[in-house]
């Protein structure tokens, strides 16, 4: 095959000033799809997307002690051997660890006492932060004694402490309500996973003896809230090991909440573990402006519901939307007939959804419209900002065209496809675009592709819709193209798909969407980057979307016919012998579950109704990892591009 130049663009630059949606409009399509489909696109239990945590992220603040030293003293329970410690000090500033053994013993340089003291750094692809990793054996179990000392005055900084997989912190927010004004609540519960069979919860996997929320607001304030196992705080109910706490939220932006956790397992060892939560909280004035909603012929065979919207912002607002579609047969029973929803614009006070009548034909429901389970969310975080169960909808006469037994088309699934998709007229050929992740470096290599060009916008933190809009400003230049991502591109590459008319949808070959190494489901490195770069004031920023919980919310709108189309690839470590922990990366290692490649967990980088390609060992997420980059696989390279569409 003959290979063409490979085009490099930087996609940011095509955006200054203004915003993919405002530059060229949302071109959103009008999603629908089978009553099927409406446990999947309803926003899930949060317990659901609990964090799982085996370690404790632990902040630092020296004092003078009585030898005059700038130091912190603290505990390191070791609860089956060994120890793992990450020192996390601001840039420039010199800190020593020390270690004492729990019956007294000398005090020891920490890495006169260790296996392994090196530096490190902690992060996912260029989110990163440099840390002193300690790694200690054949370590008596009980509380071992940390100190730190600096060697000059110190803002201080963070100690992440690795505790046994076996003994969990499952955190969770209590609800979705994420709004200014609002109270948050989250709930935490110890987890012990038994060697067969289901893990024991709450008091059965051990005893939370004191608990604490530490959250940091958008402008910097820290305050911290003990929790409660008195069932009035979201936590069940009271006695039950489940500990719940709360806090209000008087400014929009993201608040980082960590729950602290002190306790005993099932042996009755002490115990440390944290959690942390990103949680993005909105301004929100947006409310229905009446009691019913009102549908109409938009055109031969569409029709359009339209919902009045009060306390919105005209101009350039954007919302997801999602409800369900119910009528009532000739017997008078309840008939299900369709979700409708996709991105929405706000005009003329109300935004519109679209729907083929043909859905109304399939279902044979004669009346009694109504909807159901209508939510109205913010496009980047999909909070929920308006909401109802029932809602009154009145629908015109179905068209003469729309008959009961009607095959479930494009234009069922997606909306009307612009004329020869006219937002791509000056695009010509056909190409492979190659795209990034979340806070990225160039990553794929050039010569593994061909008729390919780079999706270019590094070191750049986005929503999945931002990032999404900015590959379909991008992708403009030509008429058709498929996509081979890494990391959160692969998300964004689903997103653009599911919601936007693109040069995706010109595209012809057998595999649309591509990924390596996606989270889809989220990753536990989102929320402790975001503590750690929050205190330290680096790396990207904060970007929920990567969150468990954030992740959940999202794929409560991914179809099932968007999700077949994405291909993925999972990788990890290659395991070398059984007596050592194997890793891709050491630091990242403290929190994520076996199998991982240094930032997706093997479980967490499913994606359901899409096509599992497999899963490779010997292959961790970047560069700089124990193991080669699972991007520079130049084997599977050359498979996604002779099966890439374009």
């Amino acid at each position: 095959m003959n290979k063409l130049p490979l085009v490099v663009a930087v996609a940011g630059a095509l955006l200054l000033g203004t915003t993919a949606s405002q530059a060229e409009g949302l071109t959103a399509k009008q999603l629908a799809g089978p009553p099927s489909e409406f446990a999947m696109m309803q926003m899930p239990d949060p317990s659901a997307s609990a964090i799982q945590s085996k370690a404790a992220l632990i902040p630092v603040t020296f004092a003078q002690n009585k030898a005059g030293q700038r130091a912190w003293s603290g505990q390191l329970p070791i609860e089956n051997g060994q120890g793992r410690v990450l020192v996390f000090a601001p840039e420039g500033e010199q800190w020593d660890l020390f270690v004492s053994s729990p019956n007294g013993g000398i005090e020891k340089a920490a890495g006169s006492v260790a296996r392994v003291a090196r530096d490190t750094v902690f992060g996912m692809d260029k989110a990163e932060h440099a840390a002193r990793y300690y790694a200690f054996d054949a370590m008596t179990p009980g509380n071992w004694n940390l100190k730190l000392t600096a060697s000059g005055p110190s803002r201080g900084g963070y100690l992440l402490l690795e505790g046994d997989d076996r003994t969990e912190l499952s955190s969770y927010q209590t609800h979705r309500k994420q709004w200014v004004g609002q109270t948050q609540q989250i709930a935490s519960l110890l987890t012990f996973a038994e060697a067969e069979g289901m893990p024991k919860l709450g008091l059965e996997a051990g005893q939370i003896t004191r608990a604490t929320l530490r959250v940091t607001a958008p402008n910097g304030e820290i305050s911290e809230y003990a929790m409660f196992d008195d069932g009035l705080h979201g936590d069940a109910l009271a006695g039950d090991g489940i500990v719940g706490g709360e806090f209000p939220t008087k400014l929009a932006g993201q608040y980082l909440a960590q729950v602290q956790v002190q306790g005993r397992d099932v042996h009755g060892q002490d115990i440390l573990r944290s959690a942390e939560h990103v949680i993005p909280v909105v301004q929100n004035s947006l409310r229905l402006a009446g009691t019913k909603s009102t549908g109409a012929t938009a055109e031969p065979g569409r029709l359009s519901v339209r919902l009045p919207l009060a306390g919105a912002k005209a101009g350039g607002n954007h919302y997801r939307a999602y409800a369900e579609v119910w009528g009532r047969d000739g017997a008078g029973q309840d008939v299900a007939v369709a979700w409708i929803g996709g991105m929405v614009e706000l005009e003329n006070g109300a935004v519109s959804l679209g729907m083929d009548d043909r859905w109304v034909a399939r279902s044979k429901a004669t009346g009694d419209f109504e909807l159901r389970n209508l939510r109205i969310e913010d496009p980047d975080h999909f909070v929920t900002l308006v909401d109802a169960k029932r809602m009154p909808l009145s629908l015109p006469a179905v068209s003469k065209r729309a008959v009961s037994d009607a095959a479930i088309d494009e234009d069922m699934l997606m909306g009307k496809r612009p004329d020869s998709l006219n937002v791509l007229e000056k695009g010509t050929g056909s190409r492979l675009l190659l795209v990034h992740g979340y806070c990225s470096g160039d990553v794929w290599p050039a010569g593994n592709f061909s008729s390919a060009s780079k999706f270019l916008d590094l070191n750049q933190n986005r929503s999945h819709d931002q990032f999404a809009q900015r590959i379909k400003t991008f992708g403009n230049t030509w008429n058709s193209y498929g996509i081979v991502a890494h990391s959160q591109g692969g998300a964004a590459a689903l997103h653009l798909y599911t919601y936007y008319w693109s040069g995706l949808d010109n595209a012809t070959g057998s595999r649309l969407i591509q990924s390596v190494g996606t989270p889809y489901q989220g990753t536990n490195l989102a929320g402790i980057l975001a503590t750690l770069g929050n205190w330290f004031g680096v790396g990207c920023g904060t970007n929920d979307n990567l969150t468990y919980s954030g992740a959940s919310s999202w794929l409560a709108g991914i179809p099932s016919w968007a999700r077949s189309k994405v291909n993925y690839y999972t990788t990890s470590f290659k395991s070398t012998n059984w007596w050592t922990n194997d890793y891709c990366n050491f630091a990242t290692d403290l929190v994520l579950s076996d199998p991982e490649d240094g930032t997706t967990e093997k479980a967490y980088g499913q994606l359901s109704g899409a096509v599992n390609r497999g899963h490779t060992t010997g292959q961790c997420h970047t560069t700089g990892m124990r193991d080669p980059a699972q991007y520079q696989d130049s084997s599977r390279n050359a498979t996604m591009n002779s099966n890439a569409a374009r």
